[in-house]
Formats: structure tokens, C-alpha cells, sequence
């Protein structure tokens, strides 16, 4: 798939999101964030997928607005400075479902399809081009 990045940096960026996931779990750990709240929250950031709903293209718009760093980053500096405590471990929740997601491969994603991410091809049609060749 063009655009996709493969190889040696592809494992970087994988090992890269796997270290935001442990950081951000260790800093909320660190600030007494509950576990509970963690579990209520940690997938909330999948409901961009409704997007898909009205077709990839929109569907892309809104999984790559809930998966990109850039909210929960501007989240957790704008709580920081507020010293809004339940904000800074929501943030954290936030950063780490995104680390998580992108540390077994599920990257940005393209408006073509659903399988279609910055990571290379998920999906079965992923496995059936790794079975043909």
C-alpha cells in the first residue's frame, strides 16, 4: 500500500507508541488516578470508529481526530496548567489507548478504507496479500 511506512521504522514507531502507553500508565499511576476509572474510560476514544457509519472518508476524519495525539496532548497541557486533576488523568487514559492502538499496529487511518493506516494494511486483507506472497 503506498504511503504506509514498513520495515525498521515501522517497528520504531510501533515500539515508540508502546513507550507512550507504559509512560502515560506510569504518570497516571504516579498521580493516584483508579484503576476503575482507567477500564470506564480507556476504550472511549473508539467511538470515532461511528464515523465509518457515513462512509471511510468520514470515517477516517473522525478515528484520526480520537487517535492522533494532538487533543489529549493539548488536554493534558491546558489541565496541567488549570490543575485540573480529573482533566490530567483523563488525558493520560487518552494517551494511552493511543499508544496502545498504535503499539499492535493499528495506525492513522486513510480515507479508502478502514484497513488502510500509516502502519501498513490491517485486517484480513492484510493476511491474505501475506498469504499470496
Amino acid at each position: 500500500m503506498n504511503g504506509a511506512v514498513d520495515g525498521v521504522p515501522r517497528a520504531l514507531l510501533r515500539l515508540e507508541a508502546a513507550a507512550l502507553l507504559v509512560g502515560a500508565v506510569l504518570a497516571y499511576r504516579h498521580l493516584g488516578g483508579g484503576w476503575g476509572f482507567f477500564a470506564a474510560t480507556f476504550l472511549l476514544p473508539d467511538l470515532g470508529m461511528l464515523g465509518y457509519l457515513a462512509g471511510p472518508r468520514w470515517g477516517a476524519r473522525a478515528y484520526n481526530l480520537t487517535h492522533s495525539t494532538l487533543l489529549p496532548a493539548g488536554m493534558l497541557m491546558l489541565a496541567w496548567g488549570l490543575d485540573a486533576h480529573l482533566g490530567v488523568l483523563t488525558a493520560l487514559v487518552w494517551l494511552a489507548h493511543v499508544g496502545f492502538d498504535r503499539a499492535l499496529g493499528y495506525g492513522l487511518k486513510y480515507g479508502s478504507a478502514f484497513g488502510d493506516t500509516h502502519l501498513g494494511r490491517i485486517g484480513w486483507r492484510r493476511r491474505a496479500a501475506t498469504m499470496r506472497g
